[in-house]
């Protein structure tokens, strides 16, 4: 575990700063997630966009020193990793591999990191909701040859001293785990070559969000040592019926307007006492706009403050703090999504306000129950 962390919080970390041939191709030349970023306008009274980075300007993730910042950034605020998505598709193919690469290859920045594998295709809607469903690339499951390939292409990365493990296993998360075929199988060849390589294993956490119809312990019997939940829109399922939902959509949809919900109402169903199980990683989430990317088809949490946030943070600590050290994990979401809205880097509005409130509000909150 990091030094003196009473939450180990393991940021997730998006590498699309930086322009590489797919995107120029899909995109036109020099596209990145600065390019919606920089286009996005207000839908409604009060919108706040655009959101303009601060500190580290718009940056691109080719440079080490911008790196080398984010890490020391990460780090002062209490962040001991961040766990950068990860692109395979199968047949070896891979995107945004580069700045992963340098930083295991160079060994720098000297900071924690793991992988969360972004396991799914790539459609224009996914950048761009005016665009068409045009598929850009297919994340494919060719077989036990390729698990193999993926395997021994990350186990430089998993022999890293800068990996993190839990209970000396590395952490590694899966966004879409339903869609893997025989995830049985899957799980044990890579626990199985891990053993042969030096390692105890892997720690597989599978990412579940509002659309999944299986519960938590369905993954731990598939062979997943904890599931890592999502409830950005949990709110839907608790308290919003059947017959409001369509309703709310034949509205948005009729007068193109986004899915607009203040982040005070949302959040009071961002974490659960299911939470409390030591096999479940809860989520922190400091805000939410996606319309950079969706335009008037996105979902908006509106009005996300620091104090806000430091509500939330309150929320989660209460839910792990009872936990092993090793495993009181929670998944920050997110460091750098800047196109969903949903970042803890500095911006000119907040500046680094979300930051020091994470850091004051989990120092305090410990500090109070260590003096109880």
């Amino acid at each position: 575990m990091s030094k003196d962390r009473n939450i180990r919080l393991l940021a997730l970390y998006l590498p699309q700063y930086y322009p590489f041939a797919e995107n120029n191709r899909w995109w036109g030349q020099g596209f990145t997630e600065w390019t919606n970023v920089g286009k996005a306008r207000p839908l409604f009274r009060g919108h706040y966009q655009p959101k303009v980075p601060a500190d580290l300007g718009y940056y691109d993730l080719r440079l080490p020193e911008i790196r080398q910042e984010q890490a020391n950034m990460a780090d002062e605020y209490g962040i001991e990793a961040f766990c950068y998505w990860h692109y395979w598709f199968g047949n070896g193919r891979m995107l945004l591999e580069r700045v992963f690469e340098e930083v295991v290859d160079s060994g720098k920045p000297d900071f924690p990191f793991c992988l969360a594998w972004a396991n799914h295709s790539w459609e224009k809607k996914l950048f761009d909701k005016s665009g068409d469903n045009t598929l850009l690339i297919k994340q494919e499951y060719p077989g036990t040859e390729d698990h193999t390939a993926h395997f021994y292409y990350l186990l430089k990365a998993f022999k890293d001293k800068r990996y993190v493990r839990v209970n000396n296993k590395p952490f590694f998360m899966i966004f879409n785990p339903d869609e893997i075929p025989d995830i049985e199988q899957f799980i044990d060849l890579w626990n199985k070559l891990a053993r042969e390589n030096g390692l105890e294993g892997i720690h597989f956490v599978a990412q579940l969000r509002e659309c999944t119809l299986q519960k938590p312990e369905d993954y731990l019997k598939k062979g997943f040592n904890a599931v890592n939940m999502d409830r950005k829109k949990d709110f839907y399922n608790q308290h919003i019926s059947f017959q409001y939902k369509v309703y709310l959509k034949l509205f948005r949809t009729f007068y193109r307007m986004p899915n607009v919900i203040d982040y005070a109402f949302a959040s009071r169903y961002f974490t659960t006492d299911e939470d409390k199980d030591i096999h479940i990683y809860p989520t922190l989430i400091p805000n939410w706009d996606h319309s950079p990317r969706s335009k008037n088809s996105g979902f908006i949490l509106k009005n996300s403050t620091p104090g806000l946030f430091a509500k939330h943070i309150r929320e989660v600590c209460e839910n792990v703090k009872d936990k092993p050290e090793e495993e009181r994990i929670v998944i920050v979401k997110s460091w750098n999504e800047w196109g969903e809205g949903n970042y803890l880097e500095p911006d000119l509005k907040y500046g680094r306000q979300f930051l020091e409130t994470l850091k004051r509000t989990i120092d305090d909150f410990f500090n109070e129950e260590r003096h109880e």
